[in-house]
Formats: structure tokens, sequence, C-alpha cells
């Protein structure tokens, strides 16, 4: 049986990216592989895939009784495809915190570690056959890598991504500023999504005690281009959590270039997570918030109702 390896909805560069290299690395260690999606990449993923010689893999809705499968770039059940519990999982990597909900057959191995880049971790793992990636397998690492850390200015960042990051540039002959300027202009291309798609782009569902929250990220060198559309992102915000059973979508524009994000606030709910999670006053239907680039490490740990 092909394993099937794939990441989290709404794939980002490293969720896609690190399927493409565990496909890599599975198929050069003797086991049947194939990368998939679980949805559509956003456009820097897409991007990266079509700069360094890859076909889009195919999009699944599901999985199959049985079918084995490797999660990379999370862990999380609610990212997962529903029937993701009677798969036959057999490894997880990743970067984010424990969850829990998943259920496997029987004993799997489960690599989670506190970089900024599921492909960082891959690299440690191939215990040696890193040495036999193709060029456009190093390209795809390397872009997973600058995404992640936003070239190195996510908090999230550690030495050892930050290392491997230039050692793969050297090896590729890859200027790292001129191409994390590709990668992020690539990333600030939203033209052609509706406001529900921009929401759902990048995003995690999480709870706060009894509130469930969409938590969605836009990270951008132009946030003008995403603000100036925020009456109606805030709009499609009502339909877009009563559709996916959450009880308020929140919005942050991460603004690559000036390190600070931009929350939308639609409601007095926003508004008070905003003000309780923050510490900041708000006083019209946006605020920014200073050094804030991470929602692993900076958002979603500070959120708050109250």
């Amino acid at each position: 049986m092909t394993t099937l390896v794939f990441g989290h909805k709404a794939p980002d560069t490293d969720s896609l990216g690190s399927a493409i290299i565990w496909d890599w690395f599975l198929n050069h260690t003797g086991t049947d592989a194939k990368a998939v999606l679980l949805g559509t990449p956003n456009t820097e993923a897409a991007f990266v895939a079509k700069r360094w010689g890859f076909d889009q893999p195919e999009i699944i809705a599901d999985v199959a009784d049985g079918q084995d499968c490797v999660i990379v770039d999370t862990n999380n059940p609610a990212e997962l495809p529903a029937n993701i519990n009677g798969a036959n999982v057999t490894a997880i990597i990743d970067h984010h915190k424990l969850v829990g909900g998943l259920e496997t057959a029987g004993p799997i191995d489960i690599t989670i570690r506190p970089l900024a880049c599921t492909a960082t971790i891959m690299h440690d793992l191939m215990a040696g056959h890193e040495a036999h990636m193709p060029d456009n397998v190093k390209g795809v690492m390397l872009s997973c890598i600058l995404s992640d850390t936003l070239e190195f200015r996510s908090p999230t960042t550690t030495p050892v991504d930050k290392a491997l990051a230039e050692k793969l540039a050297a090896d590729l002959g890859v200027d790292l500023g001129a191409y994390a300027s590709e990668m992020f202009e690539a990333k600030s291309d939203v033209s052609a999504f509706s406001d529900a798609e921009l929401l759902r782009m990048d995003s995690k569902e999480y709870a706060v005690g009894d509130t469930k929250f969409r938590v969605s990220v836009l990270e951008t060198t132009a946030p003008k281009i995403v603000l100036d559309r925020k009456d109606s992102i805030m709009a499609s915000m009502t339909d877009v959590a009563k559709e996916d059973g959450v009880d308020q979508v929140l919005l942050f524009v991460v603004d690559i270039l000036n390190e600070e994000a931009t929350m939308m606030i639609p409601n007095d709910l926003s508004k008070s997570v905003a003000e309780a999670s923050f510490g900041v006053t708000v006083s019209g239907d946006t605020v920014v918030l200073p050094g804030v680039m991470s929602r692993k490490k900076q958002i979603i740990p500070n959120l708050k109702t109250a």
C-alpha cells in the first residue's frame, strides 16, 4: 500500500513542502509514498512547488479505513481528514504543541520538536540520507524554513533553523534575501481569493474556555491590499464562523517588513479579546500589535476572552 503523506487543511509552505520532502525520503529509503494535500495551497506554497519543479500534489477529501499515512506539520484532528482515526497513521512529524485526540492502531513514531519548521526536523531525522537530497528537495526545504521563520524575523526562529537555511542556500547558490522576497511577494498576491477564502487560507481552530475561535493569519509584505478590503472581510466573518461552527473569526494581518500585526475588530467580542490578550486599547475597527509575528508563539498562547 502506498503511504500518503500530508499536512493540515489550508496548506501553507511548510505543510505542502514537508509532505514533498518526506515523500522523497520514504521513497528514497524503500517505502512507496505519495505526498497529497487536504486543500488548496496558499499562493506562496503554490509558488514554491512550481519554482522547484514539483507538480501540485493531489487534493484528497478523506482517507480510507486502514490507509497507511504519515502526518506532517500538525497533530490536531480538527485539521485532518474526518476518518483519520480509521486510517493507519504510522508517524507524526510536527513542531506544534500536542493537542490530543488522535487514535492509532498501534505504536507509531512521533517527533515533535520546538523548532520553527517541520522541514528542519526532517533534515535531522534523515540520519545521513540528507546528503542524497536532490537540489529541488533542498530548495523546498529552504523555502519551508524561510516561510515559517519569515526570513528569521519570527520569534519562533531557532539557531538550528537559521543555520540549516544558510547551508541549503549556500549549497544551492541561492541569495537568501532575494529568494525570500520572491516568496513573500507570491504570498502577498491574494487578489484572486474571496473574503471567505482569505479567512480560511491560513487558519486554525482554537478554544478559549467555551468560546471557539478560527484564528486566521495573513502574512504579507503589502498589508494595504488586505486592509483595503477590511469592510467586506469583516462582513464575511459572520458567515464563515457560522459555517465552520465557531463563535468568532479572529484575523491578524502580519506585516512582514514592519514586524507587526493588524487585528481586525468587527464586534465587541473581538474587541474584548484584543484588549484582554494583548493589553491594547481598541478605539476603531482595527488595532496594531507591534512585534506580533507568530500565531503559534505570540497569538494563540495569549488569547483571552476577558
